[in-house]
């Protein structure tokens, strides 16, 4: 688990205090006028977060090293851990990858009348940074929120392992989980696959996979703010470049991860939008960002999903930017976003309603 120094703690409770404060004040510590773009409105809390990474210079990620990079995603998680978190049982444990065993982390509920469904859950970082710890907190919300169990994978990252070592993972994990989903104390028809960025592809990706190769296909796909098409320029792309995410990242993200030719980037392992047949798949909740460059490419693939006559529901954050999963413990507006996910999760597990 991550732990935070003296330093880290003071910053922690900096950050808490300026989250705290009114949101026109924010707005005005941000030094900017209120950020609109394209009939939105950015949040507060985000445009005072953006202000602030921008005024402190953070690196181009294209300058650092991955290990650089893991590292500074680390810190920052910890800036955003909250100091108190909901109340599940956790435990590390070893699973089957897809080239021998990788780490994985349970989340239990402690509510009663189970047994409850269970989310193997996928985590962003571009498929070359996060791990377990980054993480742990929105794992924790979502099993806490949803009455879910939770198996956060620890799939092998890129460069190291470039693809398909990150697609091979998850489609392992998914099948260790339908095998040992009894052993965990959860219901094993009820098996759903979920991430954020990058960890939201895999989960489209392996969705697509198992309702091909005959193995048990999930019984819903949470996908928040994937990457889902490397293969054309969205207009988001353009319109929110640079708010957290830009597209020189993507373009630094897409080279460690695989073969950057058209011909790779065309395979719906990579970019599962443009799959030939998108129909029989499970039901899938999409949450994009309204601040973040892949939110179109999200919402094209909820729109392709109900063409296909796969049930997709689709939610936008208006206010929000990418990885605001990963800010739950600073920003009240990160919180209610993701236990707003939580509730569509419970919800669509218990009752398959995706009206």
């Amino acid at each position: 688990m991550l732990a935070l120094s003296m330093r880290g703690r003071i910053e922690r409770s900096v950050a808490k205090v300026l989250f705290s404060l009114p949101h026109g004040t924010q707005v005005l510590l941000s030094r900017r006028p209120p950020i609109r773009v394209a009939g939105q409105t950015m949040h507060p809390e985000m445009q005072l977060l953006w202000a602030t990474r921008e005024s402190v210079g953070t690196a181009q990620l294209r300058a650092s090293t991955p290990q650089q990079a893991r590292r500074r995603l680390r810190r920052d998680v910890l800036r955003h851990t909250p100091s108190r978190l909901p109340p599940v049982d956790v435990n590390d444990l070893t699973i089957s990858g897809g080239d021998g065993p990788i780490g994985a982390r349970h989340y239990a509920p402690r509510e009663l009348g189970g047994p409850h469904a269970l989310l193997v859950y996928f985590h962003g970082g571009g498929f070359v940074t996060g791990d377990l710890d980054t993480h742990d907190a929105v794992c924790r919300f979502l099993c806490d929120g949803a009455c879910v169990h939770v198996l956060a994978v620890d799939y092998r990252l890129a460069p190291e392992h470039p693809f398909p070592a990150a697609v091979d993972d998850a489609r392992a994990a998914l099948r260790w989980a339908f095998a040992n989903a009894e052993k965990l104390g959860a219901d094993p028809s009820r098996v759903a696959v979920g991430g954020d960025s990058a960890g939201g592809a895999l989960s489209a990706v392996v969705s697509q996979l198992s309702a091909r190769d005959g193995g048990q296909a999930p019984s819903l796909q949470l996908l928040i703010y994937p990457p889902l098409d490397r293969t054309r320029s969205w207009p988001s792309h353009t319109l929110f470049d640079g708010y957290l995410l830009s597209r020189a990242d993507m373009r630094w993200y897409d080279e460690l991860y695989a073969d950057t030719r058209p011909e790779v980037m065309a395979d719906p392992r990579i970019s599962p939008l443009v799959a030939p047949d998108l129909s029989g798949l499970c039901p899938a909740i999409i949450v994009t960002a309204g601040f973040d460059p892949l939110r179109d490419e999200g919402e094209a693939y909820a729109a392709a999903l109900q063409t296909a006559g796969t049930p997709a529901f689709l939610k936008r954050e208006d206010g929000m930017l990418h990885g605001f999963v990963n800010m739950v413990g600073v920003s009240r507006a990160a919180r209610e976003a993701v236990k707003g996910i939580a509730r569509l999760l419970r919800v669509r597990l218990r009752d398959a309603r995706f009206d």
